[in-house]
């Protein structure tokens, strides 16, 4: 079955418009359906990756925090060590918030999920509505 382009006058009838209607809307589907798809597949990467990342970071840093925060104990520990330990503790404070702070803007700047989708839905609903 050759498909006419959609605007093209019916040469059969009604029933030859309702079929390369019906082929147009089958090829939308399937076009939107594979788009989301890709999506998908590409989000759920995208979090793996992050998933990843922050694991990894998270144990390293964890690991070094301990680390120097004997270390820093054990150099303080006969003249300043409630002070230094004070001061390690803040300072972890404030690197942590930072972090927070950094990664709810990088929430918030990433694009949402499905995006590209949701347009060309919406421009598919404009295409076929009611004509002005």
């Amino acid at each position: 079955m050759s498909a006419r382009p959609f605007g093209s006058p019916a040469s059969g009838g009604l029933l030859d418009a309702l079929r390369t209607l019906g082929g147009t809307l089958n090829e939308i589907v399937r076009v939107r359906a594979a788009l989301f798809a890709v999506e998908l597949r590409e989000e759920v990467e995208r979090r793996k990756h992050r998933l990843v990342l922050v694991a990894i970071g998270a144990t390293c840093l964890h690991m070094a925090l301990v680390l120097l925060t004997i270390l820093v104990a054990a150099v303080f520990w006969d003249t300043h060590r409630i002070a230094a330990l004070g001061a390690m503790a803040a300072l972890y404070l404030g690197f942590g918030a930072a972090a927070f702070l950094r990664l709810r803007a990088e929430v918030a700047a990433s694009p949402a999920p499905f995006a590209v989708s949701m347009s060309e839905l919406g421009r598919d609903f404009a295409e076929f509505g009611p004509s002005r």
